[in-house]
């Protein structure tokens, strides 16, 4: 696992010098390009500058053949004060081209650097947000132990549980460095593949703790063997993101259901909830990361950084999906995500 992480990390490392050093060697013949462009047309300017402003120097007077006085051709006299000024205001032009050119080439260059702490900073925030529902559960299954223990009940249902939470912890930080990787790489997911119900049910046993706090029910309809073209740990942080908001805005008492089905070459999988709908926030920002809503304290007292949905639109997108508010109302909402249907291959871990 360390050795495949380490070079996994050794390409992403590679691929990021690659592109600072082709962001480099193209903004170097931009500006050489536009350095060599901008001297010519000073050049240029400054010539035709002087043959416009020159006049014929007249040749010697002498007796032509009729008698007369006769001027013959001779050397242009080019004046300097008409020149001059041309050539200072042409060269002022000149170097404010060029350092236009080179603030942009050099944008350009430093572009990949942008990208890369602004994933820095995504992945930051991503860990942060999505680290929150795990430790949630694993405190309070650590506080379920310590009441059976002193109770001198059965713990190994318990410790079972708080290995699982372990291990959704670990596959979700996993997921965002892979995820972090493929932003800088832009590499695909090609052989990714995902049963549903599986990454439901691995949701659902993340967030049911709170759900039971809240008095919500939570259920899975899915039918065995469906299966989407999208990586199984990020598919259930998707679903996990979704159902962590449903049980946040749901009414104790009601139901949160996550139901798939297929549609043609493309899964239809939707988390309906029975909450009061969505309000405070325009529906075309509700993806954008930290859109927040105008009362950023849920019903249930947790503080929204508005990057749950941001992230599920991001994990949808990662394996050529989408996802969006199908419909919303004082009953409920319902969040659709589409993926593509899974094809399995030969070898592909289920």
């Amino acid at each position: 696992m360390t050795s495949r992480a380490g070079r996994r990390a050794e390409v992403a490392t590679a691929a990021d010098r690659r592109r600072v050093q082709q962001a480099s060697v193209r903004a170097g013949a931009w500006v050489a390009a536009a350095s060599a462009a901008v001297v010519a047309i000073i050049t240029t300017v400054v010539v035709a500058t002087m043959f416009a402003t020159s006049r014929p120097e007249h040749g010697p007077t002498h007796g032509g053949p009729a008698g007369g006085d006769w001027d013959g051709p001779g050397d242009r006299v080019i004046d300097l004060d008409d020149v001059v000024p041309v050539a200072i205001l042409v060269g002022v032009l000149g170097v404010v081209a060029l350092g236009l050119i080179a603030w942009w080439a050099s944008k350009r260059a430093a572009q990949p650097l942008a990208d890369a702490l602004e994933v820095q900073r995504s992945f930051v925030a991503d860990a942060s947000h999505e680290l929150r529902t795990p430790l949630t559960t694993l405190t309070s299954r650590i506080q379920l132990a310590q009441h059976r223990s002193a109770r001198g009940g059965d713990l190994d249902r318990v410790l079972a549980d708080l290995r699982r939470d372990a291990a959704v912890m670990d596959a979700v930080l996993t997921d965002l460095l892979v995820a972090s990787e493929h932003a800088v790489t832009h590499a695909a997911d090609d052989h990714a593949l995902a049963a549903v119900d599986a990454a439901a049910q691995d949701a659902v046993a993340v967030i049911e703790p709170r759900a039971v706090e809240r008095g919500v029910s939570l259920a899975v309809v899915a039918p065995a063997g469906l299966e989407v073209a999208a990586d199984r740990t990020s598919l259930t942080r998707a679903l996990m993101a979704l159902l962590d908001n449903a049980v946040r805005y749901s009414p104790a008492g009601s139901t949160i259901s996550v139901v798939a089905r297929p549609n043609g070459n493309r899964v239809e999988i939707r988390v309906v909830d029975e909450g009061s709908g969505i309000s405070g926030i325009d529906r075309r920002r509700l993806f954008d990361r930290f859109a927040r809503s105008s009362e950023p304290v849920g019903p249930d007292g947790r503080r929204g950084f508005g990057l749950g949905l941001a992230l599920v639109r991001d994990v949808a997108a990662r394996f050529g999906g989408s996802v969006r508010v199908e419909n919303t109302s004082p009953r409920g909402t319902t969040f659709l995500v589409d993926l593509p249907v899974g094809r399995h291959r030969p070898g592909t871990p289920r």
